[in-house]
């Protein structure tokens, strides 16, 4: 058995997109459309999994775009994703900067969470040994939920 990917419904594809890969720097390994079925898969990998998803398909996330209106329920009850990332308080700076709310900060330099548009959580983990506690984290309260 091996991962393949994670689907997450989507509202708005190009909101979903921005966030993933222009703010959060995925990439866009492949997408379908299906005109009959009426919706949009769009599959997106890490860079440093670029390799491995090009010989592999795996591992990727899934965005399922419905061209019809739905509502869906979900984003905390869906778990999260998780993304190792080379330097948790860089990657939040930069979220932030682009508007990003960091909902759990990384105030212990290992772990930090923040939503996509959709209300799914991603939970972003320090690559290796925790940094070093430091302010502005260190003292950021928590928002919203995670």
């Amino acid at each position: 058995m091996r991962y393949l990917h994670t689907m997450v419904r989507v509202h708005n594809l190009d909101a979903t997109l921005d966030f993933y890969c222009n703010k959060l720097g995925l990439q866009e390994h492949h997408r379908m459309d299906n005109t009959a079925g009426r919706y949009t898969l769009v599959f997106l990998c890490a860079p440093e999994d670029a390799a491995q998803a090009q010989a592999t398909h795996a591992p990727l996330l899934e965005l399922t775009y419905n061209w019809d209106s739905e509502d869906y329920t979900g984003g905390r009850n869906f778990g999260h994703l998780a993304f190792a990332v080379d330097n948790i308080y860089t990657t939040c700076q930069t979220l932030l900067d682009a508007g990003v709310v960091i909902n759990r900060p990384p105030r212990d330099g290992h772990m930090a969470f923040v939503r996509s548009p959709d209300g799914i959580s991603i939970e972003l983990l320090q690559a290796g040994v925790a940094l070093a506690p430091q302010e502005p984290w260190l003292s950021m309260p928590n928002t919203g939920n995670w």
